[in-house]
């Protein structure tokens, strides 16, 4: 069979798509001889071969020549195969081959296994060429274009390339808009490989995203002189960062901070607006902790080992400080030290203390009014991860009871984000 065409096809898929010829010829001919069994019987050995030099396609019949026949059909005997030969020319384990012309029918099967073919090597073919493009931006940050979004998605252009990446919605910052044919900067969280093709996991909200802000923002960190120990964020609310120096020489919270704060606003400013505390990371828990629940003075830290707990005394007018609205702010810093941390004031504390000591028994709940400056009750409304949160009311008095005193009350544990 002559085909011009169909030869020309195939060198501008090598141009165009970047698709190996050779290989691709390899995989047809395989193709095509599998085709021609499945429809004309496999009863003849027979194989296809592909001449790109004379534009052809060439169908084969071959037998093995043996030294005894059992099947005639694919076998040739020595004798036969060298029969009106002036000189033996086959031996045992040779192959004999004779052009076949093959029926009519065959020329649309070959056509429609060509294109079933192409379309895949073609799939291929981009698929690794998305893949070569994204290798080494996972845990990247890019910039894109948002093409389309629905529901939950928002589907980005990567900027130069017809890549598209998913920002799902537990991916994205909360109350933050997503406009059609916005520019935005994006964290490539991760890039699967999957049955449909490679898909790119892009993300908004990953602690990760901030790392990377630091990293291209603050040259020192860039450069391994500073580095990050952790990050917890919450996303459009707050993330917390410890730092630490490598050599010594460098103050790392105002290299990340910078010149009257021009680094870390930038940063802030990429998120929106969100809140951003850097501290000094310490291999003191006491001094480590204390830091994480900036921007709160600490009055001191008790450690329990063994429970990997920390409870923490704070002034009265720092407790709602400390906590944070909802609790974000002891919800971070037991993420960023992975203590589980408890906030109480002193007098919080020796109430406690009589309590659990049993001399509770001898006094009346009145005892233990407090002022009319405050008042702490439990907001379950707001409750996250099955930990309860501290409001502040002013405006009025409420007697606090013992079953209202727990310590499991004000306790919070997280992981570090990821």
């Amino acid at each position: 069979m002559v085909s011009k065409d169909f030869f020309n096809a195939l060198n501008d898929l090598e141009e165009q798509k970047n698709i190996n010829k050779e290989e691709f010829i390899q995989i047809l001919e395989t193709a095509l001889t599998s085709a021609y069994k499945k429809n004309f019987g496999e009863a003849r050995s027979a194989f296809v071969k592909l001449i790109p030099e004379k534009n052809t396609i060439k169908l084969y019949a071959y037998k093995s020549v043996v030294d005894e026949v059992e099947d005639p059909e694919k076998q040739i005997s020595v004798q036969d195969a060298n029969a009106g030969l002036t000189r033996a020319k086959y031996k045992v384990g040779d192959l004999i081959t004779e052009e076949v012309v093959p029926k009519e029918e065959f020329g649309r099967i070959a056509a429609q296994t060509a294109k079933h073919i192409i379309m895949q090597k073609i799939h291929e073919a981009e698929k690794d060429k998305l893949l070569q493009e994204m290798n080494g931006k996972e845990n990247e940050i890019i910039t894109g274009i948002i093409n389309r979004k629905d529901e939950k998605n928002v589907y980005v252009e990567i900027a130069g390339s017809n890549i598209y990446g998913v920002l799902n919605n537990y991916e994205q910052i909360p109350n933050e808009k997503y406009n059609i044919g916005d520019k935005i900067k994006v964290f490539v969280k991760q890039i699967k490989d999957t049955p449909f093709g490679p898909q790119i996991c892009l993300s908004r909200k990953a602690a990760g995203y901030v790392r990377r802000l630091l990293e291209i923002e603050v040259p020192e960190i860039e450069s391994g002189e500073v580095e990050i120990k952790s990050i917890a964020r919450e996303a459009g609310l707050r993330t917390k960062i410890a730092v630490a120096s490598v050599n010594g020489t460098i103050d790392p919270v105002g290299a990340c901070i910078g010149n009257k704060g021009a680094r870390i606003n930038t940063i802030t400013a990429e998120l929106n607006g969100e809140k951003i505390d850097v501290i000094e990371y310490s291999e003191d828990p006491f001094v480590y902790i204390a830091r994480a629940l900036q921007p709160a003075t600490v009055k001191s830290v008790e450690i329990d080992e063994l429970n990997h707990s920390a409870k923490v005394i704070v002034d009265k007018d720092k407790l709602s400080l400390a906590i944070g609205m909802n609790g974000h702010n002891v919800r971070l810093a037991a993420k960023l030290t992975g203590f589980k941390i408890d906030v109480k004031t002193e007098e919080q504390d020796s109430k406690e203390t009589i309590f659990n000591s049993g001399i509770a028994d001898n006094l009346d709940e009145n005892d233990f009014v407090l002022s009319d400056e405050e008042d702490f009750s439990l907001d379950e409304e707001n409750t996250e991860n099955n930990t309860n949160t501290i409001n502040m009311d002013s405006d009025s008095t409420e007697v606090i009871s013992d079953d209202e005193f727990d310590n499991s009350d004000f306790e919070f544990d997280f992981e570090e984000d990821k």
